[in-house]
């Protein structure tokens, strides 16, 4: 997600289906999906355009269209196949990994920040100045969503040192954030499945044996039936 593939990225959810003497641009495809998301205004999603290689290296590239939404990524794909065609979304989860290299950087960067301040400054006041700092940096991390910096807290989880560092121990995980990744898991997936089925019908064709792996992310993200009331007797 954050530009490489991480070995303990998982695929939460895999929808795919098929159409039968169907073709359609991809690109085409998903300048369709980006304008549904424009139109329903969902916000917070990065989208780019990727290539990955259909089988070893020097082999042939597949485009997909990619969003991405903190540390959940959707890779959309519709290419032919044959005398047939193919849509198909990967809800993808990077989880943050806090590796001990992570803090040694932190620490060496403190460390030479106060050796800097300790030439300057002396002993004393160096402490003091990156004690200061740290606690100014912990207020801010802890607080990025009530001091309106959405757009830090997004460039915080971004950075490799920082990134892991602070979701670990600073970002707080609130009933908005898991309520707002639901909604997420849910939406994107149905929209590109309701696009996918739109443009198909324009031509009179329908979308024929589709697949779908539920989503699982933990408890909270396996679905439940819905539940309902017994017949009054």
């Amino acid at each position: 997600m954050l530009g490489f593939k991480s070995k303990k990225d998982e695929v939460l959810n895999h929808w795919i289906a098929f159409a039968d003497g169907f073709t359609f641009p991809s690109q085409d495809f998903y300048a369709s999906l980006e304008k549904e998301l424009a139109t329903r205004k969902v916000p917070g999603l990065e989208i780019s355009r990727v290539e990955y290689a259909e089988g070893g290296l020097f082999s042939d590239q597949r485009l997909y269209l990619r969003f991405i939404r903190e540390r959940l990524a959707f890779d959309t794909c519709a290419a032919p196949f044959g005398t047939g065609y193919f849509f198909s979304c990967r809800t993808v989860y990077s989880p943050v990994e806090l590796r001990l290299w992570h803090v040694l950087v932190a620490l060496a960067f403190f460390g030479g920040v106060y050796l800097f301040l300790a030439w300057l400054l002396g002993i004393t006041f160096a402490a003091i100045a990156v004690a200061g700092l740290l606690v100014a940096l912990a207020q801010v991390f802890r607080n990025t969503i009530a001091l309106k910096l959405s757009d830090l807290d997004a460039a915080l989880i971004k950075m490799p040192v920082v990134g892991p560092i602070y979701e670990k121990y600073f970002r707080t995980e609130t009933y908005y954030r898991e309520d707002t990744r639901l909604v997420y898991l849910d939406l994107v997936p149905k929209l590109v499945q309701t696009v996918a089925e739109e443009i198909t019908a324009t031509k009179g064709v329908k979308l024929v044996r589709q697949y779908q792996r539920a989503p699982i992310l933990g408890e909270l993200y396996k679905p439940h039936p819905p539940v309902t009331k017994p017949a009054a007797a």
